[in-house]
């Protein structure tokens, strides 16, 4: 796809909290305008710090972060416009019940109250959260805290989605759902980022895979080309991640550990 179609755009970033060690390491990708691309990594690598950059809940160190054109850190208000941002935490207000917040976020977002109505319905109907219209969100359980998170994300139709582990706590039907939602919207032009370590669905949905391990790119590219840098054929993610990412050692050496943990049990 040609450059001009880039939407998002990442560049350089770095992220330091406390430790001299930084969350994100001069982090950069690009995604085009109707692509989901996978930001796969295990936990700890900065997959949900990087998107809360992009969302503009968190300041960074250096480099430029670009959403079709805006600066979250100039223009947050212009970002979180076109947005929608799903947590890895459900950050619900969980006082509330899901008419009353998806209610409050229309208004927050200026949406016409009859149109906002009409959709807020609609997804939780979609997500089959309908019955707990009027329930306060604290009374419901995690994968339903999520489908009242993922409705909020949908509400206004954005034009780019910023999603961290967006299916976890999802019953089976409502996982497929939502991953037939994300594929309608990348073709109707949406950009997407789905940050997860579940290779199976980064494998499913992605147009393109970036790999990331302490902050830092390792890997990037379609199935096909990640395939190509480590040449082979292999089709299991899990097994290409390891290898990228460098992990494979890792798991040699804690399978040893056990075998050789097992071995002075039984002697």
């Amino acid at each position: 796809m040609p450059d001009q179609r880039i939407a998002i755009s990442v560049q350089g970033l770095v992220k330091y909290f406390e430790s001299a060690t930084p969350a994100v390491n001069e982090l950069s990708f690009t995604v085009q305008e109707g692509e989901i691309y996978g930001l796969l990594g295990p936990n700890g690598a900065g997959k949900s710090t990087t998107l809360k950059c992009m969302a503009g809940l968190l300041d960074f160190d250096e480099g430029v972060i670009s959403i079709r054109g805006f600066d979250p850190m100039k223009k947050p208000e212009m970002v979180k416009a076109m947005t929608g941002y799903v947590p890895e935490e459900p950050a619900v207000f969980k006082a509330m019940t899901p008419l009353d917040l998806l209610g409050f976020t229309a208004s927050l977002r200026k949406m016409d109250a009859g149109e906002a109505n009409r959709r807020a319905r609609g997804l939780l109907s979609i997500l089959d959260a309908q019955k707990y219209y009027k329930k306060r969100i604290s009374t419901l359980s995690k994968g339903n805290q999520q489908k009242i998170q993922l409705a909020i994300a949908l509400l206004h139709d954005p034009k780019v989605l910023l999603l961290d582990e967006p299916l976890t706590g999802l019953d089976v039907v409502t996982r497929h759902v939502v991953k037939e939602i994300l594929t309608i919207m990348a073709r109707d032009g949406a950009s997407i980022i789905l940050s997860t370590h579940v290779t199976e669905e980064a494998a499913y949905l992605c147009n393109r895979i970036g790999i990331i391990n302490e902050g830092k790119m390792v890997a990037e590219g379609t199935l096909r080309e990640l395939q190509g840098q480590i040449g082979t054929d292999e089709q299991n993610l899990d097994d290409m991640f390891l290898k990228l990412s460098g992990n494979d050692a890792i798991v040699k050496t804690a399978i040893d550990a056990f075998l050789q943990l097992r071995n002075r049990d039984e002697g």
